[in-house]
């Protein structure tokens, strides 16, 4: 595999007890790095506390039990992500994955209108979405899903994603706003917040196909949202460093997140993604506590249901 840098062991000790809120890794429809129940030894080895199981294709509630059973300690997460191949914004599909434990009910990603009708292109030397090749393949095909909309010609939500909204509220499932548009977002996280969603995640707002305005950030931040930053979108070249970190300033570190987004063979381990993601953070003026806030305590607030509260140290 590739060469990457290693992280620190002040970065490693900072992020003790974090949660990695997404992840791709086996078994999956296209290469991974690592499998599950591999990455859930890694992660007891290094400290981390567990992580959530993303796939753009299938529900991994199921995945996530069998592995928790296999690897006692390790705090492996189901999700569900509505792209054509679960049936798109199904209210049954997200009734079933919370019935199963389920965490994080992802909006659509790869099946999305705005990830579909994208013109935008990453920046020179940056590594393509491996998915993108999957995707091609089912047009190919002549199999690809109809686009999975979310909002109506005057950009309200739909009846459809609200019926998903009161599913994720009643069982206290996380949000993640998958590759939606920066307006679509804000419809959507205010009319989750009308449902009663409790946590709601702006996936990856600098990927490529969303490169969310600060303003927005903010206006999703003042809504109660927290920010994703993932540390594939920089790493693989999709948003200058510089540019990540002024966002996180701009909108502030309390209401940013990190996960890795890892699991790829040409990228670092998945358990090394967010000591190196902290690494790059402090290197860049930002404090120890500033990077527990982000890594830590706000990744422990996503995955602890709201009967079970939980402490950065706990």
């Amino acid at each position: 595999m590739t060469h990457h840098p290693v992280p620190s062991e002040r970065a490693r000790a900072l992020v003790s007890g974090a949660y990695d809120v997404h992840v791709h890794v086996g078994p999956d429809v296209m290469q991974r790095r690592i499998d599950d129940l591999d990455l859930a030894e890694r992660f007891a080895a290094t400290g981390l506390a567990g992580f959530v199981l993303k796939s753009h294709y299938v529900p991994t509630a199921e995945r996530a039990a069998v592995v928790r059973k296999a690897r006692p300690g390790v705090d492996v997460l189901g999700a569900i992500t509505l792209n054509g191949s679960v049936g798109g914004m199904n209210a049954a599909a997200v009734e079933i994955a919370g019935r199963q434990g389920a965490l994080v009910v992802w909006m659509p990603t790869v099946d999305s209108r705005n990830q579909r009708g994208s013109t935008a292109q990453d920046l020179p030397g940056s590594k393509p979405a491996m998915w993108g090749a999957l995707q091609a393949d089912l047009h190919a095909q002549g199999i690809v899903p109809a686009a999975v909309e979310v909002v109506d010609g005057d950009g309200s939500v739909l009846e459809s994603v609200r019926k998903v909204l009161r599913v994720i509220a009643r069982h206290d499932l996380v949000l993640a706003t998958g590759h939606l548009s920066g307006p679509e977002i804000i419809a959507v996280v205010h009319a989750a917040k009308e449902e009663g969603v409790r946590r709601v995640v702006v996936t990856h707002p600098e990927f490529t196909s969303q490169r969310l305005p600060v303003e927005q950030q903010r206006t999703l931040a003042e809504a109660g949202a927290l920010l994703e930053r993932c540390f594939t979108t920089p790493y693989t070249g999709k948003v200058g460093w510089n540019d990540l970190f002024d966002n996180i300033r701009r909108t502030g570190p309390e209401h940013s997140v990190l996960s890795s987004d890892l699991g790829q063979p040409f990228n670092p381990p998945v358990e090394d993604g967010l000591p190196l993601f902290v690494d790059r953070l402090l290197d860049a003026g930002f404090t120890e506590d500033e990077v527990v806030t982000m890594a830590v305590t706000n990744s422990r607030f996503l995955a602890a249901p709201a009967e079970q509260p939980v402490t950065a140290d706990a």
